[in-house]
C-alpha cells in the first residue's frame, strides 16, 4: 500500500517538471499536455496488456456468513453507527486537511513570513512533497516490521517535530528541515489508515468504510486550506504551524478514540 501511495507521488512530481521542460524548451504548453497523454496512452496500454496477469487470481473463500453480509450494501447512516466509523472519518478529514494545506501554503508562508524569494520558496515548499514520496517508499520496508498503527503513530510523530522546526524562528534551514520531517511524517498515515480498515471494521464492511473515508478526505482536502487562506489574509500567515498543530492534535485525538472503540466493542 505505501508503494502504490509513493507511485503517485512520483507521479505527481513528473507532472510539472514535464510540463516545465516544454515550456523552458520554447514548446509551448501544448507539448506538455501532449507528452503527458502519451504517457497515459503508453499506462493504459500496459495496463490492458497485463490483464492475462490477474487470470485466476481470486480472493480467498470466505464463510457464507461474511459473503451474506458483503452482498447486503450498507445506508450511510448504518456506517456511521458503526463503532468507530464518525472517529476515523474525522481522523481522515485531518489528516488530508493537515496534507494540503501544508502543501498549498508552505511557499507563502516562507514568503511572507521568513522572506524568501518565491523561487527560493517554491523550490522548498516542493520538498514537501519530495519527503512524502520517499517517505512512502521507505514506509513500505517498514510495514514489514511495524504494524498499521505503528506506522501512524510514527508518522503522527515526525509531523509534530516538523511542525515544531516550522514555527520556531531558527532560520530558513530549520523551516526546509520542518518541511521535510512534515512531509515524512504524512507519508505513512494515509497507507496505514486505509490498509487497517479490514482489521479494525471487518472484512464485509471494509469497502464501505473506505468510501466514506476517502469522502471524508476530500472534504478535508477542499476545505480547510481556503480556511488558512481566510486566516492569513485577515490575520497572519505566521499562523500556519499553529493551525497545522491544532489539525494534527484533533487527527491523534481521533484515530485514539477510534482504537478504544473499535478494541471495546
Amino acid at each position: 500500500m505505501s508503494w502504490l501511495h509513493c507511485m503517485w507521488g512520483v507521479g505527481a512530481s513528473l507532472g510539472p517538471y514535464v510540463m516545465g521542460y516544454a515550456l523552458s524548451g520554447g514548446q509551448g504548453w501544448n507539448m506538455g499536455y501532449r507528452s503527458i497523454a502519451v504517457l497515459q496512452i503508453a499506462l493504459t496500454v500496459i495496463l490492458f496488456l497485463s490483464l492475462p496477469l490477474w487470470d485466476g487470481k481470486r480472493r480467498p473463500k470466505e464463510d457464507a456468513s461474511q459473503n451474506e453480509k458483503k452482498t447486503k450494501p450498507l445506508s450511510l447512516g448504518e456506517i456511521v453507527r458503526i463503532p468507530g466509523a464518525k472517529e476515523v472519518m474525522a481522523a481522515f478529514f485531518c489528516y488530508c486537511a493537515l496534507e494540503q494545506t501544508a502543501g498549498l501554503w508552505a511557499s507563502s508562508y516562507l514568503v511572507l513570513y521568513h522572506g524568501l524569494s518565491a523561487d527560493t520558496a517554491a523550490g522548498f515548499a516542493g520538498l514537501f512533497f519530495v519527503g512524502i514520496t520517499v517517505g512512502r517508499a521507505f514506509s513500505g520496508f517498514l510495514t514489514l516490521r511495524l504494524h498499521d498503527i505503528q506506522m501512524i503513530r510514527l508518522g503522527q510523530g515526525l509531523i509534530l517535530s516538523g511542525i515544531i522546526f516550522l514555527a520556531f524562528p531558527l532560520g530558513n534551514m530549520c523551516a526546509l528541515l520542518g518541511l521535510i520531517l512534515i512531509g515524512l511524517g504524512c507519508a505513512p498515515v494515509y497507507p496505514s489508515i486505509i490498509h487497517s480498515t479490514p482489521e479494525h471494521f471487518g472484512v464485509g464492511k471494509s469497502q464501505a468504510m473506505i468510501g466514506v473515508q476517502m469522502a471524508s478526505a476530500y472534504v478535508g482536502t477542499c476545505l480547510m486550506p481556503p480556511v488558512f487562506g481566510l486566516i492569513a489574509d485577515h490575520i497572519s500567515a505566521a499562523l500556519l504551524p499553529l493551525y497545522l498543530l491544532l489539525i494534527l492534535a484533533l487527527m491523534i485525538f481521533m484515530h485514539e478514540k477510534m482504537l478504544r472503540k473499535v478494541y471495546e466493542s
